[in-house]
């Protein structure tokens, strides 16, 4: 029997406001949207603690023996700098600073995404896919809306009625929001608006003759607003009606609330039975901001260079500080915190890694398959991992009890022990064991001497472009490479 049969997961629900019991749409799959990040910058902290979130979920699911397909998008177009459909794009603003292409932009940000995850040991998702990869399915929505009497087109650009949409269905059910309260909120439209009303937002808009970024479509030549695009790949992978959608806090409104008008007035459902959001990540007891410098971005966790932090600190060290507060609950990033962190991650790390010569006996004097149960059941309360990391120091001390000669265990108890604590800490909550990643630094050193090869190289061709570029993304790596006048050495974080 699948594991997902036997245990019962409650998950708290933003529609309905509880802990509702999860009950898939199709037995024995789970189909789970994230919004994922504007690739226009290195990805934020805040961002990384989220999707960290969703990874553990996503493992959650996995490890429970449900098939899970998880969709996870880039958005590469589309979001302007404010939610009110003004100013411009973000990539193409960057772009235009640089002076270089939006879509450098794009894959310059969306390396720096996939290689701070990838170091935090973050799971792929099983589909990612772009905001312009999915242009024409925008355009039929659009039409679709447009048909239904629920949007407007006005001087080459289309905008969902909000007020009509609200006439039959309920605007603002997510977020808790009013729709009267919402209008006598929102200060008057200043003449200048295309819109009807000021809470109607863009589903395509029309492009300035400067603007870069831009595609035919029945109404001028333009790009799809941020909202649209999320419908459009959710639905397209996962249907018009899946299990999960999740995401920050702060996208709960608008975007979230406009994803449930649109996916409602295009096909008359509810695209999503569970809405899931992550709250966010504070500094020192401040919102993180770069304005402020109450800020750091996650290579420096790294290797140290912020005035935040006393200290370098390994990926999973930060990933085990950020899983001992619920998904839920707002996080505090403190050098204190993270010191803290290390210590108990070292302790956790160290009981596993004795394990493996503990000597057994005939009987156990711990409640193994008990202590089990209480794993689960942490992680089947909304993914309580605060819950399941305190299970975890539970059987630490017993460990040490056995190798102080002062506790017993069974063989079978000791393999299922094992199995056990190697299931939540590595498979479910995704930590990682630095004993074993040592046992790679052989191919590591390989790895790194053949890049300073290929740097060597470059600046005795004068590529310096190339040669800079190996050592910064090395760098973004944890990986630093030193000139001396004997050659080249590097030192890892």
């Amino acid at each position: 029997m699948q594991l997902y049969k036997q245990q019962d997961i409650k998950i708290y629900n933003s529609l309905t406001g509880k802990k509702d019991l999860f009950t898939p749409i199709n037995d024995g799959y789970v189909g789970m949207y994230v919004c994922g990040p504007t690739v226009y910058s290195n990805v934020h902290l805040g961002n990384v603690r989220t999707f960290m979130s969703f990874d553990m979920i996503f493992r959650y699911f996995k490890h429970l023996g449900y098939k899970v397909r998880y969709v996870r998008n880039i958005t590469d177009a589309g979001h302007l700098e404010n939610d009110a459909d003004e100013g411009e794009d973000r990539i193409a603003k960057k772009a235009r600073l640089e002076e270089i292409e939006p879509m450098e932009v794009v894959q310059r940000y969306t390396v720096d995404f996939h290689t701070i995850l990838n170091l935090f040991n973050f799971l792929p998702p099983s589909i990612e896919p772009t905001a312009t990869g999915h242009i024409i399915e925008q355009i039929e929505i659009i039409k679709s809306i447009i048909d239904k009497g629920l949007a407007y087109e006005v001087n080459g650009s289309v905008y969902f009625d909000v007020l009509k949409y609200n006439e039959t269905n309920n605007y603002g059910k997510l977020s808790g929001r009013n729709i009267e309260d919402l209008i006598h909120n929102t200060r008057a439209l200043d003449g200048q608006s295309d819109k009807k009303n000021p809470q109607d937002f863009a589903l395509w808009k029309k492009a300035e003759p400067q603007h870069i970024m831009r595609w035919p479509s029945p109404w001028s030549d333009g790009f799809p607003g941020w909202h649209l695009e999320c419908t459009a790949m959710s639905t397209k992978y996962l249907g018009e009606h899946f299990d999960i959608h999740g995401g920050g806090m702060d996208l709960k409104f608008p975007h979230h609330e406009c994803e449930i008008a649109q996916a409602e007035a295009w096909n008359g459902q509810t695209p999503v039975n569970t809405w899931m959001h992550a709250n966010m990540l504070i500094m020192n007891g401040k919102k993180m901001a770069k304005s402020t410098g109450n800020y750091i971005l996650p290579n420096e966790i790294f290797n140290g260079n912020n005035s935040h932090i006393t200290k370098a600190y390994l990926p999973s060290v930060a990933r085990f500080f950020m899983l001992q507060a619920n998904y839920r609950s707002v996080l505090d990033f403190t050098n204190d915190g993270l010191l803290a962190s290390e210590k108990g991650f070292f302790r956790l790390m160290e009981a596993i890694d004795l394990l493996t010569n503990l000597k057994t006996d005939s009987t156990t004097t711990f409640d193994i398959s008990a202590w089990k149960q209480t794993c689960y059941d942490a992680m089947n309360d909304d993914f309580n991992s605060p819950v399941v990391i305190a299970n975890l120091f539970e059987v630490v001390k017993f460990i040490h009890q056995i190798k102080e000669g002062k506790a017993t265990i069974t063989e079978s108890d000791l393999k299922l022990l094992r199995t056990t604590i190697d299931s939540f800490a590595f498979d479910i909550l995704g930590l990682e064991n630095p004993s074993k990643i040592k046992d790679n630094s052989g191919k590591l050193e390989g790895a790194v001497e053949l890049l300073i090869k290929m740097r060597q190289e470059a600046r005795a061709n004068k590529d310096f472009a190339l040669s800079d570029k190996i050592r910064d993304e090395l760098l973004e790596a944890g990986i630093q490479l030193k000139d001396g006048k004997e050659g080249t050495t590097f030192t890892t974080n």
